[in-house]
């Protein structure tokens, strides 16, 4: 695909030391949390989920994006027109990438709950959808994320500075996991105390606790309505949850779909 940003937001997406693309709710906070928790612990610097502004250049900055997902659900005309949230191409040229990948089925259900309950700025419209139609949505359903996530594949793997990181191997074998995420990252030798800190701070439990009583001053981790557990940015965490939101010919949509996802993935 041809990349372009002739927006103010390109400022953004460029200069990292590293960028982490991914689908909306695929793990992106957990890994955010994990990476901050460490390099903070680290370098002796209070826990932030922008530790970059403590203005030590021994803390990588890594740069956060749903790119081709972000540009497809958001962008207006005149955001398309500037190519408002893809990342640059000579970004991803230059800086090292990391794909975050999850199982689109779970992916999606996620998404849904987010757009129908969590954000703010989703049309009313939108909202007021079932979860079928959504499903099935051009630019929200699942067919979507199969396709930007094949696209992404193919455009991000050719490069040498590449690592494919999965959720649900970071759930199954989350210090192994991050422990390669470090490595690639420039960490070839690990602090073990700021590793077993992230680790522990990072864990579901703690996260969804701390999201509950307003411990983070970040938007990105706090609830929408603490009365409300599907409001939650934190919300469930879960693999192969999605048959608890899908079912009938929802379910077989769903599975069908997986069909198209680059068997790369390791999901079909």
């Amino acid at each position: 695909m041809i990349r372009w940003n002739l927006s103010s937001r390109a400022r953004e997406l460029s200069g990292g030391d590293a960028i982490v693309v991914s689908i909306p709710k695929s793990g992106r906070t957990w890994v955010r949390t994990f990476l901050c928790a460490y390099f903070c612990k680290r370098y002796g610097h209070p826990f932030s989920l922008q530790p970059e502004q403590h203005g030590d250049a021994r803390v990588p900055r890594i740069i956060y994006s749903h790119d081709r997902f972000e540009q497809r659900t958001k962008a207006d005309r005149w955001a398309a027109i500037r190519g408002k949230y893809f990342i640059p191409a000579a970004e991803l040229r230059r800086a090292k990438i990391v794909l975050l990948a999850r199982d689109p089925r779970d992916t999606f259900v996620s998404h849904y709950v987010q757009l129908t309950r969590r954000t703010r700025e989703t049309p009313d419209q939108l909202k007021q959808k079932e979860i079928g139609e959504v499903l099935r949505d051009p630019r929200h359903g699942i067919a979507s994320m199969i396709e930007i996530m094949n696209g992404w594949l193919d455009e991000l793997s050719r490069k040498t500075n590449f690592l494919l990181v999965r959720y649900e191997d970071l759930q199954t074998n989350p210090e192994e996991s991050f422990r390669e995420l470090l490595k690639f990252l420039g960490e070839s030798e690990l602090d073990a105390e700021a590793f077993a800190h992230a680790l522990e701070f990072s864990r579901f439990g703690n996260m969804k606790k701390m999201e509950a009583a307003g411990a983070f001053s970040s938007k990105i981790l706090q609830a929408t309505d603490v009365a409300d557990p599907e409001s939650f940015k934190v919300r469930r965490g879960k693999v192969g949850g999605y048959p608890d939101y899908l079912i009938g010919e929802d379910l077989v949509y769903a599975n069908d779909a997986l069909v198209k996802l680059d068997a790369r993935f390791g999901y079909t």
